[in-house]
């Protein structure tokens, strides 16, 4: 016996890099084949594997490779159709024009504006066909069959975020096992199971073929849930799953709610080791040295701007709490009116705040305001990528609200931050506690090539201006 609900219809799938990385690549060498065959290259004795060419090839990939990530496409979040075809386009002219600048350098024994214009209409062919491909396969062959333990608030979260457009065709949900305290109530309208407590856990994965068990339980102490049957489950290769795990996974964040001190203590990542701390500092150095330099010229209209839009200071001064609970004072472009706390009042920027200058609106946009905290990364009291830096009397108010806010103090503060990239606004508690959640994945899992992405994200969040800070 079982009751059923209906799920909801999927959406489109985030492209992968890898793929249309290589798939860029033999668009240039399928471009060269053409124009040999035409009479306009000359690949020779060497044919499809000339240096000329296949230089030509990697330069053509790493830079679409790049605008494509610049643009956005490679983030794990659903666009639609026309935002997909628009990031498209630009991705291709801008891809193309940087790489017949590169190739026009190279020794080519051709015409660089007939390669990369052949590549890009052999690179937009390729891609339809195998973005088609790839989503009907994915609702074919690529779905991982789950159940799913519990049947209240928190499943059926799970259930929604396993059939949102980020995740379709990736799972499908056979159905939910209750626990003892949850019964099925929430659970009555048509379309995916909800078993009864009789079955067993280990028979229902073996007929079902289930290749995965989420438990959905924020609470799974006091006999609630089946542990033994999870256990049996566990011991016959069918894999387990928390929801810490399922969020850290699908999210790329980690719910605080749902996080225990023994996840802490045993889980693994954290990784602040000796080696992490060096690379992270060259990283740091490195990089905030070439964006000072670059980005001089927009520091300086933006002082003239602010300055002659407004009465005050062109920088303002901020202390902030940083590494270890130390604070610290953060820079930044004055982007608010100067009586902005003229209360002496702490209080939170929100979304359209009259404080806001029309200058500051858009440095604020696009995180002009933030460009000299290059010195503070630069002096080591911040890094370019790690949790946004917050003011002492809001550390204070959070510390006491949000669980285990103090970790995120465990690395240095950033530039730019994971949440940044990943959250679109932050005005209140309730949005403190949310990218704390994002906060925590990154200081769990923080590499130099997380860093690195960060990074690239950041760009697609401020060309498109993708929330605010």
């Amino acid at each position: 016996m079982f009751h059923t609900f209906r799920p909801h219809s999927s959406g489109s799938q985030t492209p992968s890099p890898f793929a249309e990385g290589a798939l860029c690549f033999a668009a240039v060498l399928a471009s060269g084949a053409t124009l040999h065959g035409q009479g306009s290259v000359s690949l020779g004795l060497a044919g499809l594997t000339s240096p000329g060419l296949l230089m030509a090839a990697a330069l053509f990939a790493a830079v679409m490779a790049l605008l494509n990530s610049f643009v956005g496409l490679y983030r794990a979040r659903n666009l639609g159709p026309k935002a997909l075809v628009v990031r498209s386009v630009i991705a291709l002219l801008a891809g193309g024009y940087l790489s017949y600048l590169g190739v026009t350098t190279m020794q080519f024994d051709g015409h660089p504006g007939l390669l990369v214009g052949y590549a890009l209409v052999y690179l937009a062919a390729g891609l339809a066909i195998y973005r088609g491909i790839s989503w009907s396969l994915r609702r074919t062959v690529g779905t991982r069959r789950v159940l799913i333990v519990g049947t209240g608030a928190e499943a059926l979260q799970v259930w929604t975020d396993l059939r949102s457009p980020a995740q379709s065709g990736h799972y499908e949900v056979v159905g939910f096992y209750p626990t003892a305290e949850q019964g099925v109530e929430p659970i009555l309208n048509g379309g995916v199971r909800v078993f009864e407590r009789n079955e067993t856990l280990l028979s229902l994965a073996g007929q079902l073929r289930v290749a995965e068990i989420i438990v959905a339980v924020k609470e799974q102490r006091g006999g609630g849930v089946p542990m033994d049957q999870l256990v049996q489950c566990r011991i016959s290769g069918v894999p387990i799953m928390g929801l810490v795990g399922f969020y850290e996974r699908t999210h790329a964040e980690i719910p605080v709610d749902s996080v225990r001190a023994s996840w802490l203590v045993y889980g693994d990542g954290f990784v602040q080791g000796s080696v992490r701390a060096f690379t992270k500092r060259v990283f740091d150095v490195v990089s905030s040295s070439i964006l000072l330099v670059l980005s001089a010229p927009i520091m300086a209209i933006t002082a003239l701007a602010i300055k002659l839009d407004s009465h005050g200071p062109i920088l303002y001064r901020q202390e902030r709490v940083g590494l270890g609970g130390a604070t610290f004072w953060c820079t930044k472009f004055r982007s608010m009116r100067t009586d902005a706390e003229k209360d002496g009042v702490a209080r939170w920027a929100t979304k359209n705040d009259s404080r806001i200058t029309r200058v500051g609106e858009f440095i604020r946009k696009t995180r002009i305001d933030e460009l000299p905290q290059l010195i503070s990364v630069l002096k080591g009291e911040m890094s370019m990528v790690g949790p946004r830096p917050e003011r002492p009397t809001f550390v204070a108010q959070l510390r006491e609200q949000i669980p285990f806010y103090d970790v995120r103090h465990t690395v240095k503060p950033g530039l730019t931050g994971w949440a940044q990239v990943r959250y679109a606004y932050g005005a209140s508690v309730d949005d403190a506690r949310k990218k704390h959640q994002f906060d925590l994945y990154y200081v769990k899992n923080n590499s130099l090539l997380l860093d690195l992405l960060v990074l690239v994200e950041t760009v697609s969040v401020v060309l498109f201006r993708e929330g605010a800070h």
